[in-house]
């Protein structure tokens, strides 16, 4: 096996987590309607169901850099390949409520958990002129998973009274396959370096993943040893503090976990049927797909700041469209086919960037930390979404919420305007210099 296709099989094993961060994210649209009725759940309760994982993933995302700061990054991702199997066996053969609530928030916990570790470890294990591409599989996997976990609803719906039990226990599979692929995977070198100091198999694992300066490099990361138990919060790491949780919060506020979650509802609110509805989500997945595809191919050719500006545009165009179609009442397949552009405006920009993004702008001392704060404040704004986009939605209309997500886009695109950096080519070790600010 050479190199490079030993630095993917690496890259491809640790994001297989992102597989089952999307697929436990998407499937529960599927079922939410089903175990709403089977439980006779009121409107708080119901929230709470759909809700549950992701107040699971903010816990995970809190204690994600002090797990892979304790544990390493490779038992880091075994314990989150653990938590995603325990997690599909116990929801599947849930006999009450809060059983199944249980099961959930430890899927979110893995979830959250792994949004910090697998991109965090691909970042450390990639070059720089692939390090994009390479942490952008992690993206390419939770939207592959998405659509799985659509593509099964839909396949799995009606196959029996307890279809929800098999929608939701077949991510067992991928689970117990990501518990042995993470097993032939090395440790992150730059770990090795800051926590254990072992120079001999960080400097194998360098050579290997074809660092062009390995003493130097070995060099740079041991002048941060020292620094290794620096705190995040100081003046000194401001700019890419304040850089992670604005990505992260503009990343929630587009709306994109609300259609995630409810697709199959807001198609019915269209007035699509419900069978049309789980199929038109399978499309929604689908188009994820194939444009993280085209966001990954581009975002280390053209840059980071270029794809978040033509997907900050194409976002307000869609949403405006969507929102009017909503306050006009010419829904129909107007919306699945907005929705669609929507979808792959985000892809293509913010879902291709994010985690690439957020695991670069932090120096190595406090990556880690760097990382569970972005994806802390991701999954805080997407548990606030999921838990009130219902009762908004039946509060106020469709019209009003998708016109507010359009605005937030307005205020992202002055954000990568004025504010985010170009990160493209630069090594991790040169990230310690000043962001610049545009």
């Amino acid at each position: 096996m050479n190199q490079n296709t030993k630095i993917f099989v690496w890259a491809l094993s640790a994001a297989l987590g992102g597989f089952l961060f999307g697929f436990d994210t998407a499937v529960i649209s599927g079922v939410e309607q089903t175990l709403q009725q089977i439980w006779q759940l009121d409107a708080f309760q119901h929230g709470l169901t759909v809700s549950i994982a992701l107040i699971g993933t903010v816990f995970g995302a809190m204690c994600g850099g002090m797990i892979a700061d304790s544990l390493g990054r490779k038992k880091s991702l075994f314990l989150i390949a653990a938590l995603y199997l325990f997690s599909s066996i116990g929801t599947a053969y849930a006999y009450d409520w809060s059983v199944f609530l249980l099961f959930r928030f430890l899927g979110g916990f893995g979830v959250g958990v792994s949004s910090v570790v697998a991109p965090l470890y691909i970042t450390e294990i990639s070059p720089a002129a692939k390090r994009g591409r390479l942490v952008a599989i992690f993206q390419f996997n939770v939207v592959f998973g998405i659509l799985m976990a659509y593509l099964s609803n839909y396949l799995l719906s009606g196959v029996g009274e307890e279809d929800w039990r098999l929608m939701l226990g077949i991510q067992a599979i991928p689970s117990a396959i990501y518990i042995l692929l993470v097993v032939f995977i090395p440790e992150s070198p730059r770990w090795l370096l800051l926590k254990k100091d072992d120079v001999s198999q960080a400097r194998s694992i360098l050579a290997t993943i074809g660092e062009p300066n390995v003493e130097g490099t070995i060099n740079s990361i041991l002048k941060n040893a020292t620094q290794s138990n620096t705190p995040l919060f100081q003046a000194a790491y401001s700019k890419p503090i304040l850089l992670a949780v604005l990505f992260a919060v503009f990343n929630q506020v587009s709306g994109i976990n609300a259609i995630i979650y409810f697709a199959p509802r807001i198609f019915e609110m269209a007035g699509i049927g419900k069978s049309s509805a789980l199929l038109s989500s399978a499309g929604i997945g689908l188009i994820n797909l194939v444009s993280t595809l085209v966001g990954i191919s581009m975002i280390d050719k053209f840059g980071r700041r270029a794809l978040m500006f033509v997907g900050s545009i194409g976002l307000i165009l869609t949403l405006v469209l969507v929102s009017n179609a909503f306050y006009s009442q010419q829904m129909g397949m107007n919306v699945p086919f907005y929705l669609f552009a929507y979808i792959a405006f985000f892809a293509f920009s913010q879902g291709a960037v994010i985690w690439v993004f957020i695991s670069e702008i932090f120096p190595n001392e406090v990556r880690a930390k760097g990382q569970a704060l972005g994806s802390f404040t991701h999954w805080f704004m997407a548990s606030v979404i999921a838990f009130t986009f219902p009762y908004i939605v039946e509060t106020f209309g469709g019209g009003l919420v998708f016109a507010f997500f359009a605005f937030t886009m307005c205020l992202q695109l002055l954000f990568v305007w004025k504010m985010m950096p170009e990160t493209k080519g630069k090594s991790l070790e040169n990230m310690d210099t000043p962001i610049i600010m545009h």
